[in-house]
């Protein structure tokens, strides 16, 4: 990535559309154990000898599939959702699903923050306020977790990025503070010393603090994720990936648009020749009256 203002949100230029499939890095299968126990016990009859009593008991770890929450998330929203932001919706929460239930799995702000700024920029324009935050909530609540919590974490780091600068961005280990220990834990997990699962939620919201702290240098980036333990390289792939899906969004939004420009026309073309020969035909049906 040559530098961060490069992939502003308002510069959509990738001509490239990768399938929502790859918003997921890395990404583990749903892992089912089976055990198995035995119990020995011995009996004797009259006429038998000891005989080996096997119980065999077996028990599947409690995990949802994607198909339960694809099913929870029609559950929670029935309205239908036109293709352009569905089918992208679909894809998303097949992957979070896959994210979700990863053995490494830990929620934490950062990603929140990545995983709110896809969803807004990708419902960005859509008809009712009111139906996208449900659809919000529905495809949170699918998947087990707190839709306030990612709303109220994401407008936490907001607040505190807008107060920061490109030096203070990457000062953090040094202060003190709510945010600043977030990413304390953060580095501290991603370092080999708990749970963290990198995806590409992280990294969008990685680039969301950058943006909102006017941190344009290229440096800044590379030395965030430095001091945050994440490589660097994986970040800038996957903030092109994120870049080139948004420009594809606004095409297909852009279409959409001018789909319903042309049938709300025709509608209106429609309606005004209906008119036009209801009128005849109140004219015609009229009395008609000559003088001689």
């Amino acid at each position: 990535m040559a530098a961060v203002t490069s992939l502003s949100f308002s510069a959509l230029t990738q001509s490239s559309f990768p399938s929502a499939r790859n918003l997921v890095s890395n990404s583990d299968g749903l892992r089912f154990r089976t055990s198995f126990s035995l119990h020995y016990g011995g009996f004797r009859s009259s006429n038998s000898s000891p005989r080996l009593v096997v119980h065999c008991m077996s028990s599947t770890s409690d995990l949802a599939t994607v198909a339960d929450t694809k099913l929870n998330f029609l559950k929670a929203y029935k309205r239908p959702i036109p293709s352009v932001y569905n089918t992208v919706l679909q894809e998303l929460i097949v992957q979070q699903h896959l994210m979700r239930y990863k053995r490494t799995y830990r929620y934490d702000p950062v990603f929140a923050l990545g995983f709110v700024t896809v969803y807004d920029q990708l419902m960005d324009g859509y008809p009712s306020d009111e139906d996208r935050d449900a659809i919000f909530r529905a495809y949170i609540n699918a998947l087990k977790e707190d839709p306030e919590q990612y709303r109220a974490d994401a407008k936490k780091l907001e607040e505190w990025a807008r107060a920061q600068t490109s030096s203070s961005l990457i000062e953090f280990p040094s202060k003190e503070g709510e945010v600043e220990g977030i990413l304390k834990d953060i580095a501290e997990r991603a370092g080999g010393k708990g749970s963290f699962s990198y995806s590409r939620f992280f990294a969008v919201g990685l680039f969301r603090l950058l943006e909102l702290a006017n941190a344009t240098e290229p440096t800044v980036l590379e030395k965030l994720c430095a001091a945050l333990n994440i490589e660097k390289r994986s970040v800038d792939r996957d903030l092109d990936v994120y870049r080139n899906l948004l420009s594809k969004l606004v095409q297909a939004k852009e279409l959409l648009k001018e789909y319903v420009a042309r049938e709300k026309k025709k509608r209106e073309e429609r309606a005004g020749a209906q008119k036009a020969n209801e009128a005849i035909a109140t004219c015609l049906g009229e009395p008609q009256y000559m003088g001689l």
